[in-house]
This record gives C-alpha cells, structure tokens and sequence, in this order.
C-alpha cells in the first residue's frame, strides 16, 4: 500500500524570489517615520544603504575610517565587496551625509570602530540578521507588507531607479560590483529580449 507524503512545501505560504525595491513615495514614509521618531541611527543606516547599494554583510561591517576623512563624511566612498572581493564605489547623498554626521555625533565612535556596532557583547557590529529584521521594521512603518522586502529591496533600490532613468546597465553594472552584466540583468529583474535590445543600442 503506498503511503501519501503530506509533507508540505518548504515554500508554502511563503513570498519566495526576488525582493522588490522601495518605490520613491516608500522611502520618503520611511525616511520621515525615522526622523520624527528620532531614530538618528537608523536613519543613517537607511539613508546609507540606499546610497551605496551594499549588500547587507558589508553595509553592517562598515567601519567610521571606510565613509570619512577627519571629522568629514566624505560625498564618495569604496569599499571591498566581502562577497567578490572586488572594489565598489558609491556616492553619499547630502542628505546621507548630515544623518551619518548627526549619528556620529551622538555616538562618539572613533575612526576605526565599527559605523553600526552591536548592542549586543558578543557581537562587535550589527549582524545581517538584525539588519533583516530592521528592515522588516522599515518596511512596515511605510504601511507595507513587511514579508515582501528584504535586505536586497535595500540593495535594488537605487540601482532599480538608476536603471529606470538611463536604461544603461552597464553603469548600474558597475555601481552593483557585479563583475558579469548577466548578473545584472537577473537582479534587476529585466526581460532577456529588453536587455539584448539595450546592449545592441549601446554597441559601438
């Protein structure tokens, strides 16, 4: 007699793939629900990690020395990808900077300390599964489903809008770090035949 495996899927009831990115009117809910809620450090966080399109192990390791020269936070940044060790580049919005600024300032951390260290002992930063769940938070406070976002929509956002706006993959290529433009093309999530049509418009 066979026995029916009721197993259920891994996936079930789950929201499973890509995570979308934050739309313009969501980062802004998102960016005044921080500020009147005085969250100095998260708003830096957020504000950084829109800007810089990190991926969220090496958005939590930054350290203070990685976004400032001095007592300035510096309007361009660069860092080595933990994942691919390649070098990426990122641009610090003014807004960004100030939130950084005011968070350093109430902070006190010295220049080789960790930007977002951990509350807790045994941790010396913010590990990626707090980041998650910060973001989580984020995304709730916006008035979305939480569930559908990630630290990856953190991550598309910028470049999702840059792409939007110029249509050149290969600079969102290079502001992601992505060493293959495939792999661009799959984390945007744009369409094979839209894609081979931009790059024949961009062939010299």
């Amino acid at each position: 007699m066979e026995t029916i495996n009721t197993r259920e899927a891994w996936n079930k009831g789950k929201l499973v793939g890509q995570k979308p990115p934050l739309k313009p009117k969501d980062i802004w809910a998102i960016r005044i629900y921080l500020q009147n809620a005085h969250a100095v450090r998260d708003l830096a966080m957020f504000n950084l990690a829109i800007d810089s399109k990190l991926r969220g192990c090496d958005l939590v390791s930054l350290r203070v020395r990685d976004i400032t020269h001095g007592n300035q936070v510096l309007s361009r940044a660069m860092v080595i990808q933990r994942k691919t060790q390649r070098p990426v580049q990122f641009e610090l919005t003014e807004p960004t900077r100030a939130a950084v600024s005011a968070w350093l300032e109430k902070s006190r951390l010295r220049s080789d300390q960790f930007l977002f260290p951990s509350r807790v002992a045994k941790s010396p930063h913010v590990s990626t599964r707090q980041y998650a769940r910060i973001v989580h938070h984020w995304a709730e406070s916006a008035g979305l489903d939480s569930s559908a976002y990630g630290t990856h929509s953190m991550r598309r956002t910028k470049a999702t809008l840059i792409y939007k706006r110029t249509k050149n993959l290969r600079a969102v290529q290079l502001l992601l770090g992505h060493s293959k433009l495939e792999s661009t093309v799959r984390y945007l999530g744009i369409e094979v035949d839209d894609a081979l049509e931009i790059a024949e418009q961009t062939e010299i």
